[in-house]
């Protein structure tokens, strides 16, 4: 059981509280978690990811054990905390301006 945890728009948008919980079948990747998470949210499709290329929306970011993974490739797999469950895969919405 991978645990996501969204922003809070992502997670009013998607009517949840708190982290998603997801199963996530073969390699547990950048990629595998988000098309997880479209197919369990459906409403998200869209807002992390492009519609078209599958590239990560500008302003979105992507953490994991400590680690910002949001350059590093989509098929890369994820710190075996991810995959226990002991540490979340989160999505943060990023903020610019001045």
């Amino acid at each position: 059981m991978i645990r996501v945890i969204l922003p809070a728009h992502l997670r009013t948008l998607a009517r949840v509280n708190g982290d998603v919980a997801l199963e996530v079948g073969g390699l547990i990747t950048q990629c595998a978690v988000l098309d997880s998470l479209e197919t369990a949210y459906p409403m998200l499709r869209g807002t992390i990811r492009d519609f078209t290329t599958k590239e990560r929306r500008p302003f979105i970011r992507f953490f994991a054990c400590g680690q910002d993974l949001s350059d590093a490739p989509f098929d890369n797999v994820l710190p075996d905390a991810v995959l226990t469950g002991s540490q979340p895969f989160r999505i943060v919405g990023a903020m610019s301006g001045g």
